[in-house]
C-alpha cells in the first residue's frame, strides 16, 4: 500500500486548496480513504473519509461545510477540496487507508496505512 498526499501550500485566508492523494500497490476501489491533518503541536485528528465507491462520506465537525472529498478511482486518485481556509486550518495534510479491504469505515481508528503528507499554510 503507497499513498503519496499533494497539493499543499501557502495560501491567504479564505482562499482555496484541492489536496490529492495518488494511491498505488493495492485495489483503490475496495477500500475507504481518509484524510487527517497534524497541526503543529498537536495531535493528528480525523478530517473526512469517503467510501470505497464514493457513496458515502463523513466530515469532522471542524470542517463540514467547508471541505469537499471525493474519489476518482479510475485514477486512482482521492481529493479533499479546502474552501474558506483559516490560519487554524494550518497543518499536514496525509491520507490514510485500512489495513484491510474496508468499504464502509466504522470511525477514522479503522484507517492504518498513511502516505507521506503535504503542508498546508494558512496566513491571515
Amino acid at each position: 500500500v503507497q499513498l503519496q498526499a499533494s497539493g499543499g501550500g501557502l495560501v491567504q485566508a479564505g482562499g482555496s486548496l484541492r489536496l490529492s492523494c495518488a494511491a498505488s500497490g493495492f485495489a483503490l476501489d475496495y477500500y475507504a480513504i481518509g484524510w487527517f491533518r497534524q497541526a503543529p503541536g498537536k495531535e493528528r485528528e480525523g478530517v473526512s473519509w469517503i467510501s470505497s465507491r464514493g457513496t458515502s462520506t463523513y466530515y469532522a465537525d471542524s470542517v463540514k461545510g467547508q471541505f469537499t472529498i471525493s474519489r476518482d478511482n479510475a485514477k486512482k486518485k482521492v481529493y479533499l477540496q479546502l474552501n474558506s481556509l483559516k490560519p487554524e486550518d494550518t497543518a499536514i495534510y496525509y491520507c490514510a487507508a485500512p489495513a484491510e479491504r474496508l468499504w464502509f469505515p466504522n470511525s477514522f481508528g479503522d484507517f492504518h496505512y498513511w502516505g507521506q503528507g503535504t503542508q498546508v499554510t494558512v496566513s491571515s
